[in-house]
C-alpha cells in the first residue's frame, strides 16, 4: 500500500476533496495557477532582494573587520603622534595596526610626470599583497607603486622612479583591490613615512580578525585615548555593512508585500471556485447531511479542498522559485547554491505557508455557507 492510499484510508475527507476538485480539473487547475504564481512572485522577489544585498555587501570587501582613527579636528587635534599610535597597538591587542601620512606628489617616471597620493607607511605589509616584487617589512627604503599607477606608467618592480625630486628604487607593484577599501592604494605610491615631510599621522587604519573584535578594539581605542579629551575619532566600517543590510531588509520586504498582491487576486479566485463548487454541488450537500453528516463534516470537507488547492500549488510554487533562485543568484553571485542558502529558504517556507493560508481563508466563507445550509433546501436545489 502506498503512502498516499495509506493517507486516505486514514483520512477518509481527503480522498472525498480530492475527488470532489478533480471533477473540474480545469477550474482547479486555475485556481491553483493561481496560487503558484503568487508563491512564485512572493519567494522569488525575496530571494531577489537577499541576494542584492550578499552581492553589495561582497563588493565592499572586507571592510567589516576595519577601524579607522583619526584626530579629532573639532578639539584641535591635527595630526596622531607616535604616542597616540602606541596607545593604538595597545588597545588593538592582535590586529595589524597601519598608521599612515599622506600628501599629493609629483611622480615622474620614463618621461611622464602624473600627480598621486603618496602615503607614507612603514609597515604596508601588514595591509596590502604585492603582484610583482617583494614588500619590505618595514619599509625603509625604495617605494612600492599601485596596480592602476603601475599600469598607466608602464613601471615594474626594480625600476626606479621620482617622487618629488627624490629617486626610488620600486620594490613592488601591489596587488589589485577587490571590493572597497578606506585605504585606496591602486593610483598611489608608498614611500618611508620619513620621506613625507609632515610631523604625526593623518590617519590610522586597524585591521581586526572579526566585526566583534574590531567593535571591541573601537571601544577600547575611545576608552584609553578619549579618557580626557576627545583626541581622537574612530569610525567602524561596520555601521557600512549594517546600514546596507538593513535597507535590503526593507527593500525585501518591500518586494515581497508587492508579490503578495498576486497571491491575494488568487485568493478570490479561489473564493469564486469554492462559491461555483457549493452551488453546483447543492444537492449533493444535501444527501451528505440527509444520511448523517454533521455540518463540521460539511465544513472539514470543503475546507480540505481549499487546503489541497493551496499545498499542492504552494509545492509547485515553491520548486519554480528555487529554480527561478538559481537563475537570480547565477546572475548576480556565479553561485546557484546562494538560492538555496538558510536565509533565502526562509522565504521558501513563508512564501508556501501564506499560500495555505490564503486558499483556506479564501475557502472558508463559502465552505461556512454550505455546512449552514439546511437538508430538505439543499436538497430541493
Amino acid at each position: 500500500m502506498s503512502l498516499v492510499d495509506a493517507l486516505y484510508r486514514r483520512y477518509p475527507t481527503l480522498l472525498m476533496a480530492r475527488r470532489n476538485l478533480s471533477r473540474t480539473t480545469a477550474r482547479t487547475a486555475l485556481a491553483m495557477l493561481g496560487i503558484v504564481i503568487g508563491v512564485v512572485a512572493i519567494a522569488s522577489l525575496g530571494v531577489f532582494g537577499s541576494v542584492l544585498q550578499t552581492a553589495a555587501v561582497g563588493s565592499l570587501g572586507d571592510i567589516g573587520n576595519q577601524l579607522i582613527v583619526s584626530p579629532n579636528a573639532e578639539e584641535g587635534v591635527r595630526t596622531l603622534t607616535e604616542r597616540d599610535v602606541r596607545a593604538i597597538e595597545r588597545a588593538a591587542g592582535d590586529a595589524a595596526v597601519v598608521p599612515l601620512k599622506q600628501t599629493q606628489a609629483t611622480v615622474v617616471y620614463g618621461g611622464q610626470t602624473t600627480f598621486a597620493t603618496a602615503y607614507g607607511i612603514a609597515n604596508p605589509g601588514d595591509a596590502y599583497a604585492a603582484s610583482e616584487g617583494r614588500i619590505p617589512d618595514p619599509l625603509r627604503n625604495g617605494a612600492l607603486v599601485g596596480s592602476g599607477l603601475a599600469e598607466s606608467l608602464g613601471v615594474s618592480a626594480g625600476n626606479s622612479i621620482t617622487v618629488d625630486n627624490r629617486t626610488y628604487r620600486v620594490r613592488a607593484v601591489l596587488e589589485s583591490q577587490s571590493g572597497f577599501s578606506p585605504v585606496s592604494v591602486s593610483n598611489a605610491v608608498v614611500v618611508p613615512p620619513s620621506a613625507i615631510n609632515r610631523s604625526g599621522y593623518q590617519q590610522v587604519v586597524v585591521q581586526a580578525e572579526t566585526g566583534e573584535s574590531a567593535n571591541a578594539t573601537a571601544q577600547a581605542i575611545r576608552e584609553d585615548l578619549n579618557d580626557r579629551t576627545e583626541r581622537v575619532s574612530v569610525f567602524e566600517f561596520s555601521q557600512i555593512t549594517e546600514q546596507i543590510g538593513s535597507f535590503f531588509d526593507t527593500l525585501s520586504l518591500f518586494l515581497i508585500g508587492i508579490g503578495s498582491i498576486s497571491l491575494l487576486v488568487a485568493g478570490v479566485s479561489i473564493l469564486n471556485v469554492m462559491l461555483m463548487s457549493t452551488i453546483e454541488r447543492r444537492g449533493e450537500i444535501g444527501v451528505l447531511r440527509a444520511v448523517g453528516y454533521q455540518r463540521r463534516d460539511v465544513l472539514k470537507i470543503l475546507l480540505t479542498e481549499a487546503m489541497l488547492l493551496g499545498v499542492v500549488g504552494g509545492v509547485v510554487g515553491v520548486a519554480v522559485s528555487v529554480g527561478a533562485g538559481a537563475v537570480i543568484a547565477q546572475f548576480a553571485l556565479g553561485d546557484p547554491l546562494q538560492a538555496l542558502q538558510p536565509g533565502n529558504v526562509v522565504y521558501y517556507a513563508a512564501a508556501l505557508l501564506f499560500g495555505v493560508l490564503t486558499s483556506v481563508l479564501s475557502g472558508l466563507y463559502p465552505a461556512w455557507k454550505a455546512a449552514r445550509e439546511r437538508p430538505v433546501e439543499a436538497l430541493r436545489g
